[in-house]
C-alpha cells in the first residue's frame, strides 16, 4: 500500500534529517510509517558509498576494509566534483577490481543513472567481464536499485539505461572506445603480465591508447581513476607520475606492507595492508615464492628494471669462483656479517647472515648465506656456527635497531655453544657493531664499484642474493640479505683493517661508509 500525502510529507521530512534526527523521529512513528521509514533508510545507505551498497545488497557479505573505503571515497570524490583525477596503486588479491570495478560503477549508475561510465583493463575480454557483472547486477536487483536496462541494450561491453541517458562502455586497452562520452573513466589492470610491463613497445601502445583514444572520450566535467599493481617503473601509472601534469592528480599509493611515514592509512612502518586476510607472515612467504622483483613492484608498488641501477648481473656471473678454485687460496681475513630482520627495511623479514672473507692480494670472496626468517637467539646461534665453519675472526652486526643487543646476543650465543661444546675451546670472534647511518646507496656504491672491477667473486652460487642485488635501484628498501653482504664486504675491503695487504683499494672510497 502507499503512502499517503501525509506519510509523505513526513518521508520527505525524514530524508533530510541527519542521522540522530532521523532515529528519534523512527522511534516515535506508527508501525506503518516505520515500515516506509525502513525502506528510506536502506535507500540512503545504499546512497552512501560502494561499499555501502555492497553490504545492503548482500546482506554484508561483501568483504569491507579501509583501504577498501578509500576507493569508495575516490568514486564518491569524483562523482561529487572534487577530484578528476585519481590514481590507486595495491597488490593483487587485495578486492581493487571487484570494488572499484563492478560495485562502484553499479553505485554510480544507480545515484546518476544520466551518467555514463567507460571502464578499460589490459583485454577486452576482463573489461567485459566487469561489464557483464554490472548488467547481471542490475537485472537481479533492479527493484531495489531503481534502475533497469534498456530493452534492445544489454551487452556486456556496452549497454543502456532504460529511461535514462546513462550507461556503460567498457574495452581492452588499444580497444575502440567510440560512442558517447564518459563522466566517469576507470582504467583498472592496465597491464597483463611482466612479459608486457617490460616491453617497450607495449608501454608505447599503452600510453598512446591512453592520449588518443581515452583522454578524447572524456566529458568537460568528467573524471578518470587510473587504479593498477605496479609492474614496471614506465608503466602506465609510472609514466602519469613522470609527465608534466602529474601535479594534478591525487595519488594513492597502498603497499602490502606500509613503508613511509605518509602511509594513506596511517599505518605504521611493516603493518599490513589488511592483516584480517593478509597478514605479515603471509606477506613473508609470499616473498620468499615471488622473488624480489616481484614482491617490490606488484606488492609494494616500487618496480624495479629486469637489471638494477647500481649492480649488473654479469659482475656476479663473470666472476664467479669455483668452491675447487677457492679451496687453493689463503685467506688474510674472513667475516661473518649479520642484518636483523626489523632493521632499516620496511619489507624485510629475513635476517641477513653473509660470510666472507679477504685474500691478500686483495679480492674479495662472498663464502656462505645463511639468511633466513628467525628471532634474536636463532640468528644469534646461526652467526656463531658460520663463524666456526669458517673460523672467522669477526662478526659484524648492524646496530641501529637493536643498540648494545646485537653484541648481547652474539655474546650469549657463543655462550650456549661454548657450555654445548661447540667451540671446542676456540675464542669468540670479535664483534664488530656497525651503524648504518649513511644512505643506501651510499653504502652499496663502493661495493658494487668492486663488483664491476672483477675484485669481488661468489664462491658458488646464491641465487637469492644474487636476485636482491641485480634488482635493487636507488631510492627503495634494501633487503637484509644485500644489506649483510654489504657489512661484511665493507668491513674487509677497509684497507686500515688489513695493514699488510697490497691493496689495490687505495684511493679510500670505502672510508666513512658506516
Amino acid at each position: 500500500m502507499a503512502p499517503t500525502d501525509r506519510e509523505q510529507q513526513l518521508i520527505a521530512a525524514y530524508q533530510a534529517q541527519p542521522p540522530a534526527i532521523r532515529r528519534t523521529m523512527a522511534t516515535r512513528a506508527s508501525l506503518r510509517l516505520r515500515g516506509f521509514l525502513a525502506t528510506v533508510e536502506r535507500k540512503i545507505a545504499m546512497d552512501a558509498s560502494p561499499g555501502a551498497l555492497a553490504a545492503v545488497l548482500t546482506d554484508r557479505r561483501e568483504m569491507q576494509a579501509r583501504h577498501l573505503h578509500l576507493i569508495d571515497q575516490a568514486w564518491l570524490d569524483m562523482a561529487e566534483g572534487r577530484a578528476d583525477r585519481v590514481m590507486l596503486t595495491m597488490p593483487p588479491r587485495h578486492g581493487k577490481s571487484r570494488r572499484a570495478s563492478r560495485w562502484a560503477p553499479l553505485w554510480y549508475l544507480r545515484k546518476y543513472p544520466d551518467r555514463r561510465v567507460m571502464i578499460a583493463s589490459y583485454t577486452a575480454s576482463l573489461a567485459d567481464e566487469h561489464g557483464r557483472w554490472i548488467r547481471d547486477a542490475i537485472e537481479t536487483w533492479g527493484d531495489q536499485l531503481g534502475i533497469r536496462l534498456r530493452p534492445g541494450s544489454k551487452a556486456a561491453n556496452r549497454f543502456d539505461l532504460a529511461g535514462h541517458d546513462g550507461g556503460l562502455a567498457a574495452a581492452g586497452i588499444g580497444g575502440s572506445l567510440t560512442g558517447k562520452g564518459a563522466t566517469i573513466a576507470l582504467v583498472d589492470d592496465p597491464v597483463k603480465d611482466m612479459a608486457d610491463a617490460d616491453s617497450p613497445t607495449m608501454r608505447r601502445k599503452t600510453w598512446e591508447w591512453w592520449q588518443s583514444v581515452l583522454q578524447t572520450r572524456m566529458e568537460p566535467d568528467g573524471a578518470i581513476c587510473v587504479i593498477q599493481t605496479r609492474w614496471n617503473e614506465d608503466d602506465l601509472a609510472g609514466r602519469i607520475i613522470a609527465d608534466a601534469e602529474a601535479n594534478e592528480w591525487r595519488v594513492l599509493n597502498l603497499p602490502a606492507l606500509a613503508d613511509s611515514p605518509n602511509d594513506p592509512l596511517g599505518r605504521a612502518s611493516g603493518e599490513a595492508l589488511w592483516p584480517d586476510r593478509f597478514d605479515v607472515d603471509h606477506h613473508a612467504r609470499t616473498r620468499r615464492r615471488v622473488g624480489e622483483r616481484v614482491w617490490a613492484a606488484l606488492y609494494q608498488q616500487q618496480p624495479r628494471p629486469p637489471e638494477g641501477g647500481v649492480w649488473q648481473r654479469a659482475w656476479i656471473k663473470d666472476n664467479r669462483c669455483s668452491v675447487v678454485e677457492f679451496g687453493g687460496l689463503d685467506m688474510a681475513r674472513i667475516v661473518v656479517a649479520v642484518d636483523p630482520a626489523g632493521g632499516e627495511s620496511a619489507v624485510g623479514d629475513e635476517t641477513g647472515i653473509i660470510g666472507a672473507a679477504r685474500s691478500y692480494d686483495g679480492h674479495l670472496y662472498v663464502l656462505e648465506d645463511r639468511s633466513g626468517a628467525m628471532g634474536a637467539n636463532d640468528w644469534g646461534l646461526a652467526a656463531c656456527r658460520l663463524a666456526l665453519a669458517l673460523k672467522a675472526d669477526a662478526i659484524v652486526v648492524e646496530k641501529n635497531y637493536g643498540g648494545d643487543m646485537a653484541r648481547l646476543v652474539v655474546t650469549q650465543a657463543w655462550e650456549q655453544l661454548r657450555r654445548e661444546g661447540t667451540t671446542a675451546g676456540l675464542l669468540m670472534p670479535m664483534v664488530l657493531e656497525v651503524t648504518a647511518k649513511h644512505g643506501k646507496r651510499l653504502r652499496a656504491e663502493p661495493i658494487a664499484q668492486l663488483y664491476e672491477q672483477g675484485l669481488i667473486h661468489h664462491v658458488g652460487q646464491f641465487p637469492q642474493l644474487e636476485e636482491q642485488m641485480v634488482t635493487w635501484i636507488t631510492g627503495m628498501d634494501s633487503p637484509d640479505r644485500m644489506d649483510a653482504a654489504v657489512h661484511a664486504l665493507t668491513e674487509l675491503a677497509d684497507p686500515n683493517q688489513l695493514a699488510a695487504a697490497q691493496s689495490p683499494l687505495s684511493d679510500n672510497r670505502l672510508e666513512g661508509r658506516r
